[in-house]
C-alpha cells in the first residue's frame, strides 16, 4: 500500500478505506502524512485498526515529499522553443551518434531530406523505430559541446518560473 498511496494520493489528502479490516491502509496513511477514513463493521476489527492506526507514527514532513516523474514536467511545445528563440530555424540537430541529421525549420518541425516532422516522430522515422524521444534523441552545438534538446526545455522552464507575473508588472509600475 506504500506504493499505492504514494502513486494516488498527495500529503493532506484523505483516504477512504470502506472496508477496514486491521487498520493497514489506514496506518499506512497516518504514515504518509494522509488523512484517512476507515469504515469496519466488525467491533474486533475495528478495536485491532484503532490500535494499529494509533502505534503508527507519521514519518517526518520533509520526508514526504516525492520526486516528480518526467512526464508531470509542464509541457514545453518544441516550436515554441524556436517562437522565444531557445533555439533558432536552421540549426542542426543531430543523434548522439552523429549518424542521423535534421534542421530546425521556422515552424518547429525537423527536416532531414525530403522527410518532416516533430522531433519525435522525424527520430523515430529515421531510425525505424515505433517511438522516440526527440527531447533526448536530438542534440544541438553550443560553445563545442553537443547537447540534448531536453536542456532547452529545462532552460525554458527556468526562465518561465523566474518571469514576474502580471501583478508582479503591475506593481512595479
Amino acid at each position: 500500500l506504500h506504493r499505492v498511496l504514494l502513486a494516488s494520493t498527495a500529503e493532506n489528502d484523505v483516504v477512504l478505506d470502506p472496508f477496514s479490516g486491521t487498520g493497514t491502509t489506514a496506518a499506512m496513511a497516518k504514515r504518509l502524512r494522509r488523512h484517512f477514513v476507515g469504515i469496519e463493521r466488525h467491533p474486533d476489527y475495528a478495536e485491532a485498526a484503532i490500535a494499529r492506526v494509533n502505534a503508527e507514527t507519521p514519518i517526518a514532513a520533509d520526508a514526504v515529499a516525492t520526486t516528480p516523474m518526467k512526464r508531470e514536467a509542464p509541457r514545453v511545445p518544441f516550436g515554441s522553443l524556436v517562437e522565444r528563440n531557445f533555439i533558432t530555424p536552421g540549426t542542426i540537430l543531430c543523434d548522439k551518434s552523429k549518424r542521423v541529421f535534421a534542421t530546425v525549420s521556422p515552424d518547429g518541425t525537423l527536416i532531414s531530406g525530403a522527410k518532416r516532422g516533430s522531433i519525435h516522430k522525424l527520430g523515430a522515422l529515421l531510425t525505424n523505430a515505433p517511438s522516440c524521444n526527440g527531447w533526448t534523441f536530438w542534440h544541438f552545438e553550443r560553445d563545442g559541446n553537443w547537447l540534448p534538446l531536453d536542456t532547452l526545455r529545462g532552460e525554458s522552464l527556468a526562465v518561465e518560473a523566474n518571469a514576474p507575473t502580471t501583478a508582479d508588472q503591475i506593481a512595479a509600475q
